[in-house]
């Protein structure tokens, strides 16, 4: 459950940065460590991405060789 916990809270700020570079509101300097930001969390979101879709495909081997 912490895995989704902390999924579900990257993708909130990812959000939230997303909303505030659109602002335009920011100097460069903020823009780019919100950028920043955003390519880590989106990193990690896809690796937990990619390890739950591995856990999937073993799940479902187990099932099919039932």
């Amino acid at each position: 459950m912490k895995d989704t916990a902390t999924f579900e809270k990257s993708v909130q700020e990812l959000d939230a940065i997303v909303t505030k570079m659109e602002s335009g509101d920011l100097t460069l300097d903020e823009s780019l460590k919100l950028f920043e930001q955003g390519v880590k969390l989106t990193r990690a979101c896809q690796k937990t991405l990619a390890d739950a879709e591995s856990k999937i495909e073993k799940l479902m081997a187990e099932v099919e060789s039932q």
